[in-house]
């Protein structure tokens, strides 16, 4: 396995193009193009007699050419031509990405990119959102912060993603870092508004503050107070998770001097009254997030807010809705001509017939997020209104689906055939068949990101009691451009066997409670060649599915395997042989005991690459093998 410090001995005679899978997978998070048209001139090889002029102007063309080479994977393989490239990519990245934080040691990413400005993290594995990964389990940032802060690289922005957070490191952050613009966090937790309150005190040009989905404890409601007098830098600003209280005045006050706001997405704690103030000085906003909405629609307040609204021309994000009663709605209509976002996946309130009127109202949606309570009739609204729809998520108002069943595949099939445009699907449901899938994949065959979470994950198809192989089949045979799928509902290995002959691009792939044996895990390992991120659930596959190739697992960046078939012994073996994985054991419950059982079947597994070596802040359950 390459290193991401030494360059190439020599250069290559070859287009960047068909340099295939870069071994520089850390510090990519996306699917992306190569670069096709820009192949290696012979006369920017490393040649003896190049006089230094030659040199200098070379290579201030190619570091030119850079600026325009924006995408993680094709600067990776722009990096491995030869080594004056090598030399220019390093000395010219500002923005790397960190897909395992355990990959790669933060002072090795700061001697390979010396000029970054822009870092994005990820900590606990993709389960943890659906709490598989214990609390604890690690993710910490606190050993990034400190060696950047060590180093003084000029770091102007971080976005982290399900890491744990502490007040101490963002209080490093603000402190060390003049020039920090940009702060993301997505579903992390460990820090309070103390922590924020010490962001919002030091930054002194911060353009983003962006709190998603996170757990944040609220220790006093004045951190937005303590941005200062100055500030009036702020693009975007959204708290929107958290729980508590805030100042409101404060927010008023820093929305009015804030005259390049875009973003504002605000918490319940914040009532339409203020929000009515905060667009009055902001009719600028493109990205609104509202709070809570109760006001009755014969009150002055609500005639202020209708009367603001007006003024707002160029909003097209609207969410939030958190909490309130629906007949306050009508005063966003006019907003809604324009939008192309709208997120309604907090709002159990808006359900029924006040949610169909407001899609009604939304012409031009490219994304839409929502409940499940819209039903299938509502769904068939969003069909018939929304011809440009792209993006949808369906999420589960009732988790355990106790006597409900608000969409079914209907509402599925409805959707694929009045909105040929769409290409991103999640989609909580209570039961699925094989002629819907199909149905679907022939009307959207441009999907990149399938979904499917059945409430009850082992459900056949309830017209014809088969398994589900048939649908899915369709959906990776029509949908070439597939990255990311998850499957649901009763499955054999058959689905398997088509996601591994079909499935060229995926990259990601989730299943649970499904297959048959081992040769449905050995059928993707196979096949899907691009594959970088496998996650499997109460599932059959075992040791001879794990062992049978482990050479695979160096081109993936990680495995997860949790309540499946996979013992001790087989463990120890994959961790033996491939020395440049870490092969973790997740042991919480003490659940087994470390000895020469090697028949004990394993209860969770993380497998990722890495060239850190072990990680040194695991708790005491979590074995590396």
């Amino acid at each position: 396995m390459a290193t991401v410090e030494n360059p190439p001995n020599e250069p290559l005679s070859y287009p960047i193009m068909s340099l295939g899978r870069n071994t520089n997978a850390f510090f990519s998070d996306s699917s992306q193009k190569g670069l096709g048209c820009l192949g290696q001139d012979r006369s920017f090889s490393n040649r003896e007699g190049d006089s230094p002029f030659f040199f200098s102007t070379k290579d201030e063309v190619i570091e030119h050419i850079f600026d325009f080479v924006t995408k993680q994977r094709d600067r990776n393989a722009v990096s491995l031509v030869c080594k004056s490239w090598y030399k220019i990519e390093r000395f010219s990245r500002e923005r790397v990405v960190i897909g395992n934080c355990y990959a790669i040691s933060p002072e090795r990413v700061i001697a390979r990119f010396p000029g970054l400005k822009s870092l994005t993290l990820k900590g606990k594995p993709h389960f943890a959102d659906f709490n598989l990964v214990p609390h604890d389990w690690g993710g910490s940032v606190d050993p990034w912060i400190d060696a950047l802060a060590e180093s003084r690289v000029g770091l102007e922005e971080l976005r982290l993603k399900r890491m744990m957070v502490s007040d101490e490191s963002l209080d490093l952050l603000s402190r060390s870092f003049l020039n920090f613009k940009s702060l993301v966090l997505v579903s992390c937790e460990g820090f309070t508004t103390d922590g924020l309150a010490a962001i919002a005190a030091n930054c002194r040009f911060l353009r983003e503050l962006d709190l998603q989905e996170n757990d944040i404890d609220d220790h006093r409601d004045h951190w937005l107070s303590c941005f200062p007098d100055s500030c009036t830098s702020l693009v975007s600003l959204n708290f929107a998770c958290l729980k508590g209280e805030i100042n409101l005045a404060a927010l008023v006050r820093l929305v009015a001097r804030s005259p390049n706001l875009k973003v504002l997405r605000v918490n319940r704690a914040v009532p339409l009254d203020t929000l009515q103030k905060v667009l009055m000085r902001a009719p600028q906003l493109v990205d609104l997030g509202t709070g809570s909405y109760v006001l009755e629609p014969d009150s002055e307040s609500y005639r202020k807010l209708k009367a603001t609204i007006l003024k707002c021309k160029s909003i097209q994000s609207l969410s939030g809705f958190l909490e309130g009663a629906p007949h306050s709605l009508p005063a966003f209509y006019p907003i809604c001509l324009t939008l192309t976002s709208l997120n309604l996946s907090y709002a159990p309130g808006v359900h029924g017939t006040d949610l169909i009127k407001l899609i009604r109202q939304c012409g031009r949606l490219k994304r839409l997020w929502t409940l499940d309570c819209i039903g299938d009739k509502g769904l068939g609204v969003v069909a018939s209104t929304c011809k440009e729809l792209q993006e949808l998520r369906v999420f589960p108002s009732d988790p355990f689906g106790v006597g409900h069943a608000a969409v079914t595949e209907e509402g599925l099939v409805a959707i694929s055939a009045g909105c040929p445009k769409l290409h991103s699907l999640l989609y909580f449901c209570q039961q699925m068949t094989n002629a819907a899938l199909i149905t679907v994949a022939k009307n959207c065959p441009n999907f990149i990101r399938f979904r499917l979470a059945l409430l009850d994950p082992m459900k056949p198809d309830p017209v014809t009691m088969q398994p589900l192989d048939e649908g899915f089949g369709a959906i990776v045979q029509a949908c070439k451009k597939l990255r990311r799928l998850s499957l649901s509902g009763l499955l054999t290995d058959q689905v398997f066997l088509y996601i591994g002959m079909y499935a060229e691009q995926l990259e990601m792939l989730s299943i649970a409670f499904a297959g048959d044996s081992d040769k449905g895990m050995l059928y993707v390992l196979n096949g899907c060649k691009k594959l970088r991120k496998l996650e499997i659930r109460d599932s059959p596959f075992g040791d001879g599915a794990l062992l049978k190739d482990v050479g695979k697992y160096e081109t993936m960046r990680s495995l997860w395997m949790s309540s499946c078939e996979v013992t001790l012994g087989g463990c120890k073996t994959l961790a033996m042989n491939m020395p440049g994985l870490n092969v973790e054991i997740i042991n919480e419950n003490n659940q087994m005991e470390y000895a020469d059982n090697d028949e004990q079947k394993v209860e969770k597994m993380y497998v990722y690459r890495t060239l850190a070596g072990p990680r040194e802040d695991k708790p005491e359950y979590v074995w590396t093998l």
